[in-house]
């Protein structure tokens, strides 16, 4: 979409400033007139060293965290040991009683927590709302389950140390912890560094005024891992993001006997074959943009059979062309609705120098440059700030020496490589040694089949693509993108909990460990 307007202003009563002064309102005791506190020992205190923030959506600056130092983290550790150990003892009963109080009063905030995470990391209205939405009603499932689940179990001796990316810090980070809290673990959440804390302030100020034995910290993850990752006092370490960061963390783990759940990512792939449905598969890659592919399940590699290029070509390069991107919050009249986008920007301008410095290389060593999307084609504010804003790119063919040939680019940076054979469709989509998930889009199912037995990935879509679910189904992964627990229905309650039977996991030395070890 061509915009040559430039009189699109921002959506009123939506600036930072405004959004900030409601959440202060909403939670006096977690912000101050130009602060963010941390929430230790049950209380919300003015400690630590206050960080600046950039906006991703127009690079101004908005109130950063504060961080802590180790000492004041091993603090906060001791003080969360502490109030797990009365949490522990609280009936089932109870528990069920304080976290459905902290789901309504999250529903209460719902929209200005979606607000802020427009702010913090550039998430477009619709997407930040479904955050907080998928969080409420994942944890409104297990609400209805957990009698079921804790049959025989009881919680783990400490708390639960979260550690999480920036880009989902509802329905994963928060939806994490009120499950770990309904199976009677207190629990320790570390701000990402690159955006989310304001968001994740108001949700755990509703937490704790429910009565939750919560504590929220900011700080930077490498200076207090020894507190959150290699503590004795820990029940388990919970970890969501890159693979460096997760192998870093599970190093500094006091023993891998311990209690872990290490998320990292890994190289999705749709692969294409035979005769796909071209327009069922337009409307799923069109979806998959969403957030410029700031996510673990994303699909940024297509593996196409070769004699297919030209139509999956038509097909691709009407979707690329028709995506909705720009300023979350431009609008032609005050009063109008949020833009419908499939992405803002993406985290900073930093990553989007990142992404074309990745994309400069692979076309060096010899890909194809395919596709170059212009920023001219979004919606932007006149005169706005847009260097943290990537338009699509594509690259056909990139090398085996392409640096990021085998991870996620985290960005809206597609690669295409083309098959001839069975062998070479499955090698192309394992190249990451683990994936989250894959797709194969083909009217052969048989191949479909063998394809999937294959498949280094969790999770395997046949015409359809896979997410991580917040519910009943289980998540994990497999080779280098997953080390510890499965997670997700009975199988995340028993993660976080002791009891008879086996502890299923993608463990470093391939066992499943006794749920009581």
């Amino acid at each position: 979409m061509l915009y040559s307007l430039m009189d699109l202003i921002l959506k009123s009563g939506t600036d930072f400033a405004s959004t900030f002064e409601r959440a202060r309102q909403a939670a006096p005791e977690a912000f101050d007139s130009a602060s963010i506190r941390n929430l230790i020992g049950g209380e919300w205190v003015s400690i630590g060293v206050q960080q600046p923030h950039m906006s991703p959506v127009d690079q101004s600056f908005i109130i950063g965290p504060t961080m802590l130092s180790l000492a004041q983290t091993q603090d906060a550790v001791d003080k969360a040991s502490k109030m797990h150990v009365d949490w522990a003892k609280t009936s089932l009963d109870d528990r069920k009683s304080k976290v459905a109080k902290a789901l309504e009063l999250l529903k209460e905030q719902r929209d200005l927590i979606a607000l802020l995470l427009l702010w913090e990391i550039g998430k477009p209205w619709k997407l930040a709302c479904a955050d907080v939405d998928r969080c409420i009603e994942g944890v409104e499932w297990y609400l209805e389950e957990i009698d079921r689940q804790m049959i025989g179990r009881t919680p783990l001796t400490g708390p639960i140390s979260n550690i999480a990316s920036w880009n989902y810090p509802l329905s994963v980070l928060v939806h994490a912890e009120l499950v770990q809290l309904l199976a009677g673990n207190a629990v320790i959440a570390k701000t990402p560094t690159q955006g989310g804390f304001h968001a994740l302030t108001l949700a755990h100020a509703m937490m704790a005024r429910a009565g939750l034995p919560v504590t929220l910290i900011s700080g930077s993850g490498a200076e207090l891992a020894p507190a959150l990752v290699s503590s004795s006092d820990l029940g388990a370490l919970a970890f969501v993001g890159g693979r460096n960061n997760g192998r870093a963390a599970a190093t500094s783990l006091t023993s891998l006997a311990t209690r872990h759940i290490l998320e990292q990512e890994g190289l999705n792939s749709w692969g294409v074959w035979g005769k796909p449905n071209w327009s069922e598969l337009a409307a799923h890659l069109t979806k998959g943009f969403e957030y410029a592919k700031q996510r673990c399940t994303a699909y940024p590699r297509y593996v196409v059979q070769r004699n297919l290029f030209p139509e999956f070509l038509e097909m691709y390069l009407d979707v690329v062309k028709g995506l909705k991107f720009g300023h979350p919050l431009a609008v032609a009249k005050p009063d109008d609705d949020f833009p419908e986008l499939h992405f803002g920007p993406v985290i900073s301008s930093k990553k989007v120098a990142e992404l074309e410095r990745s994309f400069d290389e692979a076309v060096l060593r010899g890909a194809v440059p395919l596709y170059v999307g212009s920023l001219d084609d979004g919606t932007f504010i006149k005169g706005q700030d847009r260097s943290a804003y990537i338009a699509p790119h594509t690259v056909l063919g990139p090398p085996t020496t392409w640096s990021i040939h085998h991870s996620e680019p985290f960005g809206p940076l597609d690669s295409i490589v083309l098959a001839e054979s069975e062998a070479e469709l499955i090698a192309a989509m394992n190249v990451s040694n683990g994936n989250l998930v894959s797709s194969l889009a083909t009217d052969d199912l048989a191949l479909a089949e063998r394809v999937k037995e294959e498949s280094q990935a969790f999770k395997f879509g046949i015409n359809k693509p896979r997410s991580r679910g917040d519910k009943a189904e289980t998540f994990g992964g497999r080779g280098a993108s997953w080390r510890g627990c499965f997670v997700g229905g009975d199988l995340l309650v028993q993660s976080v909990t002791e009891g008879e039977g086996f502890l299923f996991g993608n463990f470093a030395d391939g066992s499943r460990y006794p749920a009581d070890a």
